[in-house]
């Protein structure tokens, strides 16, 4: 008599993956973001040795005749002075509109023709080196620009008897006066910048 074996209840095994899966591996490290990574903080830390430690340190403006920008300095702070004495603190609304903004407009006259003396003076000298031969002419236009807007003002106070703000022109993207003033903070003569009388 035959007997006949009972299937097996259990599980073939799984056969071992083909090794042409495309399934996810583990993750390979990308040395290339290292390296790149590596580039970059090389250069950050060389950019910044060279800024703190040997790219030069003197201002763009600066001129070489360092006597000039005395003399300029001297002949701009006496200026500063004259102007203190103009000073007027009477209030707009102490009195008749007109005759007050009128008064303004003759106060800051008084100023500008200051400011337009002491800039005659210091430019009446021209400095000795080549640098300042050639930009103490853009600095003494730009500063002659702001004189005009000064007196535009003045007109247009008189016309309107109104207090109007102050406008004046721009360099590039900035307001004159402070290119102007940059020049003179660079060459070490800080009361020729010009004055701040007319700020809002």
């Amino acid at each position: 008599m035959m007997t006949t074996t009972p299937p097996s209840s259990t599980t073939p095994p799984t056969p071992p993956a083909s090794s042409d899966s495309h399934g996810p591996g583990p993750a390979r490290p990308r040395w290339y973001l290292r390296a790149l990574f590596g580039v970059l903080a090389v250069a950050f830390v060389a950019f910044w040795t060279w800024a703190l430690f040997f790219a030069s340190k003197e201002a763009v403006n600066k001129i070489g005749d360092r006597e000039w920008a005395e003399r300029a300095e001297t002949i701009c702070a006496a200026a500063i002075d004259e102007r203190e004495a103009l000073a007027d603190f009477t209030r707009i609304d102490q009195g008749p509109a007109p005759e007050l903004i009128a008064r303004r407009a003759d106060v800051v006259d008084a100023a500008t023709d200051i400011v337009e003396a002491m800039l005659d003076d210091v430019v009446a000298v021209t400095p000795a080196d080549a640098k300042g031969q050639a930009i103490v002419p853009d600095w003494e236009a730009d500063y002659r620009q702001y004189i005009a807007d000064r007196r535009t003002y003045t007109d247009d106070l008189r016309a309107t008897g109104e207090n109007l703000a102050f406008y004046e022109s721009k360099a590039g993207t900035i307001p004159i006066s402070e290119k102007v003033a940059t020049f003179a903070g660079d060459n070490e003569m800080p009361s020729c910048s010009p004055p701040t009388d007319l700020a809002a």
